[in-house]
């Protein structure tokens, strides 16, 4: 990342959580954010009935916001970022092996990280480049990382996904912050290719020594840099471990 930091276009944009499903609803929550609890799933009428059910809460929260956001576009490379990905999954197949039971491929295969991303691409047949990355507390800023190493190397536009939900029961304790549901996709171009949002994200060294911890009555990441994104301010300013990343918005 050079010293300036990096910029770029949101050309469209998509967020979906329990309750928050319009964007005059996202629009009122980035005023008055109030705290997301659980509910239904998504309906993702988009994906065929067979791959919808493969799906679980997680990942139809994170495909009903990439079908909104492409909106029909094909071969747009897709980064899927999510701090914990299907780690519910991963824990129920713990358990069962726990009780010497026999474990599915299909559900082995729909607990790795790129699960969603899988189904997304065998969906619509597109052999677009897709991958699924996790960066602790800053998953969201690796991503748009390596988006805009693909924008750079050429790719005219790239489908940015963050998602996640609340850890299972037997991880809870180790929540470092009031994890919620959500999920939300940007597709992301150079910034002189869409009008709407410019934002820009640049990186330098933490102020202290990276040993703090989070406060645990904070939104998580991923719902402070979309209230960012839908709101007004010019910029957010978020450490993570050793770093210091600043979001900024084109005036």
């Amino acid at each position: 990342m050079h010293a300036t930091g990096l910029r770029f276009s949101i050309a469209s944009h998509a967020a979906w959580a329990p309750g928050i499903t319009t964007p005059e609803q996202w629009r009122e929550w980035a005023v008055d954010p109030v705290r997301i609890g659980s509910g239904p799933d998504p309906a993702l009428a988009a994906m065929p009935a067979m791959l919808r059910r493969r799906a679980g809460f997680l990942g139809k929260m994170a495909l009903e916001v990439a079908y909104a956001c492409l909106d029909g576009r094909a071969n747009v490379p897709a980064i899927f970022c999510s701090r914990h990905g299907e780690v519910s999954r991963a824990v129920d197949l713990l358990g069962e092996l726990a009780q010497e039971q026999a474990l599915s491929p299909t559900g082995f295969g729909l607990a790795v990280h790129n699960a969603s991303a899988g189904l997304f691409s065998i969906a619509r047949a597109d052999r677009a480049n897709h991958m699924a990355l996790a960066g602790h507390t800053a998953t969201i800023e690796h991503g748009v990382v390596e988006a805009c190493g693909l924008l750079a190397d050429g790719a005219p536009a790239v489908l940015l996904v963050a998602y996640d939900c609340p850890l299972p029961a037997p991880l809870a304790g180790f929540e470092d912050c009031d994890e919620q549901p959500f999920a939300w996709a940007w597709l992301m171009t150079a910034p002189d290719a869409a009008p709407a949002v410019t934002l820009g994200l640049a990186l330098a060294p933490a102020a202290g020594d990276g040993g703090g911890q989070g406060r645990k009555d904070a939104a998580p990441a991923g719902l402070e840099i979309l209230r960012f994104q839908l709101g007004a301010v010019a910029s957010l300013t978020r450490e993570t471990g050793m770093q210091r990343w600043t979001w900024t918005r084109d005036a």
